[in-house]
């Protein structure tokens, strides 16, 4: 069965969105609904659906930031109330778009340019030509902090994410751990890893896994075991990360 995964901020918009694909896809399931990019991604890293319909203006990541992280490995369907010039980019582009309200009609196109690009090999050129667009396409970042706050004991400490060697869901928080002094330490942070993802400049900071957020200065080596997975090995600690599926693309080699 095709999974489908659905983000809007509106409530209402995703609503009348999975109504209308139960219509236009009745062989599809609808597994999960977001209400903000961080919450789109960490629901494509946990179901890994067979494709998106991403709100353009989200709050946090953007539907455009999300595809980004996407990276061509599912076919996204961009859904916007605004038909400027991002729809003649898309249209250039490998993705699909709705304008919203959609109409019966135009999602059904949508739907069968889903299922023919499901049935067939994902081109590479297409995939460059998605990033592209993309790339172009992104909004600005606003400034990235350089120092988070964390508590220890009693104690509020600030660490600067110079120092930081991970990150990694700890229940309802976040544990850091870092180098300070030459010894690792480690703290709680009360930001949720899917939040803390967009405080954190990506050419310095790469998800491994969906628990698990890496800075890349410290990353020395992906260790395959016998059942297919993959473990991180850091330099200057003895500490062994997951590396999930998804993110076994970043470690393919030459």
């Amino acid at each position: 069965m095709t999974r489908i995964l659905i983000a809007d901020d509106e409530a209402a918009m995703r609503e009348q969105l999975a109504e209308a694909l139960s219509q236009a896809w009745p062989e599809a399931q609808i597994v999960a609904q977001a209400e903000h990019g961080a919450d789109a991604w960490d629901q494509w890293l946990q179901h890994e659906p067979h494709a998106c319909f991403l709100d353009i203006r989200m709050p946090g990541l953007t539907g455009i930031e999300v595809a980004q992280r996407i990276a061509g490995r599912t076919p996204v369907v961009f859904v916007t109330a605004y038909g400027d010039h991002a729809v003649q980019a898309f249209e250039a582009g490998a993705v699909d778009y709705l304008i919203k309200p959609t109409t019966p009609a135009r999602l059904a196109q949508t739907v069968l340019r889903l299922k023919e690009r499901l049935h067939r090999a994902g081109a590479p050129a297409d995939m460059l030509a998605l990033q592209a667009v993309l790339q172009r396409l992104a909004p600005p970042r606003a400034a990235l902090p350089t120092t988070l706050q964390a508590s220890i004991g009693k104690e509020v400490r600030l660490i600067r994410l110079e120092e930081v060697l991970y990150f990694e869901s700890d229940a309802r928080y976040t544990r850091v751990v870092y180098q300070l002094n030459g010894q690792q330490h480690d703290a709680l942070l009360r930001t949720p890893l899917k939040e803390l993802l967009v405080l954190l400049d990506p050419a310095q900071f790469t998800q491994v896994h969906r628990s698990v957020i890496v800075a890349q200065r410290v990353m020395a080596s992906a260790v395959r075991d016998d059942e297919g997975g993959m473990q991180l090995r850091l330099r200057g600690s003895l500490d062994l990360l997951p590396v999930s599926r998804p993110f076994h693309h970043l470690f393919k080699g030459q």
